[in-house]
């Protein structure tokens, strides 16, 4: 039986694999590059912590705050 710290962990992952595909879609660049880019920004560590509940929110929404917000990883 799956517990709830498992199936929280596999959430968080699926989440950040769609953020690094919707990063990639919406730059139009390479997955490596949106890989990289997300790992390195503020956004990865928020989720990580599991504080303030970001990760419950959407993928797609979240990529696009990181393009926003974050502009200086895209350079």
């Amino acid at each position: 039986m799956v517990n709830k710290e498992q199936l929280t962990e596999v959430y968080k992952q699926n989440l950040e694999n769609d953020i690094i595909l919707n990063i990639s879609r919406l730059k139009d660049i390479e997955i490596r590059k949106a890989f990289d880019i997300y790992y390195s920004s503020k956004l990865a560590g928020l989720i990580a912590s599991g504080k303030y509940g970001i990760e419950n929110m959407d993928a797609k929404y979240l990529a696009e705050d990181l393009i926003e917000n974050e502009s200086e990883l895209f350079h």
